[in-house]
């Protein structure tokens, strides 16, 4: 009986360091026609994103390191859910980071990067899933729903 209650609490424990070093990245970028500071203060006009962002469709919050913001996402699906993000990094016209999630469930580490490059400024979405989740869930939407928000941030963009 006891060698039952050790194979058991191995298993657990294989479980847990399989969820700890489980992680699936996602990385999409886009050159949009635009300044680093231009892209910049689209990005951080949360009150805005609701009019223009097609994933991320409604931010309450402001990014500010330390801070906390409320994602309102959409799936393609049109289901709605709410994430509480933690932003962890903000360089000014450089990088917007934020982390969220349930340890060993599924937590994220999400990325706006910017830099400048010829004809613009390169914008990168990058993002790291990791936990049990990841194991399960679909998300063949991720790629092509991060691909129309950066569209859509080079049309919001291009109209300010």
């Amino acid at each position: 009986m006891m060698d039952m209650k050790y194979l058991l609490s191995g298993a657990v424990l294989v479980l847990i360091a399989a969820a700890a070093f489980t992680n699936k990245t996602y990385k999409v970028e886009r050159v949009i026609n635009a300044s680093p500071d231009a892209v910049w203060a689209v990005l951080m006009d949360t009150a805005s994103y609701g009019d223009w962002n097609p994933v991320f469709i409604k931010v309450v919050g402001s990014y500010e390191p330390g801070g906390t913001v409320q994602n309102t996402f959409q799936s393609p699906s049109g289901e709605t859910f709410d994430v509480t993000n933690r932003v962890t990094e903000v360089v000014p016209q450089k990088l917007l980071r934020q982390k969220g999630g349930m340890t060993g469930i599924i937590t994220f580490d999400h990325q706006w990067q910017l830099e400048p490059v010829e004809g613009g400024t390169r914008v990168t979405q990058y993002e790291i899933d990791r936990g049990l989740y990841v194991w399960f869930w679909d998300d063949s939407w991720i790629i092509p729903s991060y691909t129309k928000t950066l569209d859509a941030l080079a049309e919001q963009v291009a109209a300010r």
